[in-house]
């Protein structure tokens, strides 16, 4: 995949009617002994019907206990005081390099949180949030890095929704188009927002979120980790309540099956492995054009309220105070992995190209309809 080849339809789905804000999480100190939130989790990928390879990687930890994968062995476990870490990520760039750039992204975004969170003394959820934003530039910078030394994959990038967990809030980070959504009561509705052209148009009011999904455009992404040395990470928040399901995918799943399917699927099994296997089932049925990716979470437990009526659900900004990024050096990512042999490089972008290019994409959609 590559920014603005083709990826899954650009549905916003964030409509959502709500009365009651949802509130900024308060600083809490720990070591009171809150009452446990626990979370049942599974998570799958899939190769699809049309791919060779799959550039999709997941990663469910706890960042308490410094388990790096919960999977495929613990499936239920109890939230620490350093809160948990769920990570879905899409590569592009052809064959091995979009596989190499969503292994450096789950990879870096956990060993950074371990690091820096993990030796917080300030352990607020104000903190929390801005260490997982950290960690995603963090990721960046690495990719980017690891590709300009290397020019056989120079290019590569990947997508990241990366979701940290801290007592009854989640923490969202958001660079390029997969997505968060959470299921209550039966509906699903999208934490997460895209950032693709066609969500632009949409929001600007000039697509309707049905022309969005038909339109040709509908794949252009405008930002990815890795082809720019900086990137802008969309950092939101949602209070969770009991029963409440978290889905992260990666467009393999929700370029083919609708959020509402979605939310029947998990809603109906109660099986988390079930309703994994049935979700990207429904996607390979549908041609399968993709890599596959699903992370499923069910919150309970005494730390949990349950719903109800009128709170808000949806893209909510988290109004972070510190938005400084560290000015520390930041390494080179220098794994344990052999040079990559030449590959085609399917895509080379820069920032100010990919702006352009969305700019004229614009201009020139807009002036077709005026027409």
């Amino acid at each position: 995949m590559r920014l603005g080849e083709d990826r899954g339809a650009a549905r916003s789905g964030n409509a959502v009617v709500s009365r009651r804000p949802c509130p900024v999480p308060r600083l809490t100190v720990f070591g009171r002994s809150p009452k446990p939130v626990k979370i049942e989790v599974f998570a799958k990928t899939d190769l699809g019907k049309t791919r060779d390879h799959n550039e999709d990687r997941f990663l469910v930890a706890d960042l308490t206990r410094g388990e790096a994968s919960l999977q495929p062995a613990v499936r239920e476990h109890e939230v620490g005081e350093r809160g948990s870490l769920f990570i879905v990520a899409d590569g592009m760039g052809g064959a091995a390099a979009g596989e190499l750039a969503s292994e450096m992204a789950t990879e870096t975004i956990y060993e950074q949180m371990i690091r820096m969170w993990g030796n917080e003394k300030d352990v607020t959820p104000q903190r929390f949030a801005y260490r997982l934003k950290e960690a995603v530039e963090v990721a960046n910078s690495h990719i980017h890095s690891y590709a300009k030394a290397h020019p056989e994959v120079r290019g590569m990038g990947t997508t990241t929704t990366a979701v940290g967990i801290l007592n009854d809030h989640v923490y969202l980070t958001q660079v390029g188009d997969s997505r968060a959504y959470l299921i209550r009561d039966g509906q699903a509705v999208q934490l997460t927002r895209d950032q693709s052209l066609m969500q632009r148009l949409v929001e600007a009011g000039e697509l309707t979120e049905e022309e969005a999904a038909r339109s040709e455009r509908r794949n252009i992404i405008l930002q990815a980790l890795g082809p720019d040395p900086k990137v802008k990470v969309d950092l939101t928040y949602q209070e969770v309540r009991k029963g409440d399901v978290l889905v992260l995918c990666s467009d393999g799943l929700s370029g083919q099956v609708k959020k509402e399917e979605i939310a029947e699927i998990v809603t109906r099994e109660r099986d988390l492995q079930e309703a994994c296997d049935r979700l990207i089932a429904l996607a390979n049925e549908r041609g399968g054009p993709d890599n596959v990716t699903v992370v499923l979470a069910r919150f309970d437990g005494d730390g949990l309220r349950s719903a109800a009526a009128g709170e808000e659900v949806g893209h909510q900004v988290y109004p972070l105070i510190d938005t400084e990024v560290s000015t520390e050096p930041v390494p080179v990512y220098r794994g344990s992995r052999p040079p990559l042999p030449a590959r085609e490089n399917r895509w080379r972008v820069v920032a100010a190209a990919v702006l352009a290019a969305a700019a004229v994409a614009v201009a020139l959609y807009l002036a077709t309809r005026s027409q």
